[in-house]
């Protein structure tokens, strides 16, 4: 069923803090995961893994969190086709703004890519991205 107050929003990934990058991205591949692309220096890498259906992982490198999971979870993001108008329709609904609309080019590896982003706190304080890369853009 499509989306009819944000025209075209879809999952698009959820992102997790790994306290061992490593043998996260070694986990997460051994599930079938495939490295879609990375960013980042040690200390903050990032990587974008494609989880089979489209839907991807983003796994940020977390040195020093605790081990047992908690806090693990980062964000839950919201692929859109206009990421201005899912911010202010967010805004418009109780939602407090964290980040509005910026284009952010990624130097990632394999895959340089270029995405249009913003973040939300939704009513439980949780953390809502809506995101949308951009195709053969990168400055």
């Amino acid at each position: 069923m499509a989306n009819e107050i944000i025209k075209g929003m879809g999952y698009s990934h959820m992102a997790i803090g790994a306290s061992d990058f490593q043998k996260s991205l070694a986990f997460y591949e051994a599930l079938g995961c495939r490295l879609y692309t990375q960013w980042g220096d040690i200390g903050s890498r990032i990587a974008l893994l494609d989880i089979g259906d489209g839907g991807k992982l983003e796994l940020f490198e977390r040195i020093g969190m605790n081990a047992s999971g908690e806090n693990a979870f980062i964000h839950f993001a919201f692929a859109v086709q206009d990421v201005e108008a899912a911010y202010e329709t967010a805004l418009k609904a109780g939602a407090m703004s964290v980040k509005a609309p910026v284009e952010m080019p990624l130097d990632a590896k394999p895959l340089k890519i270029t995405l249009r982003v913003a973040f939300v706190k939704g009513p439980s304080g949780e953390d809502l991205e809506f995101f949308k890369q951009i195709v053969n853009r990168f400055k």
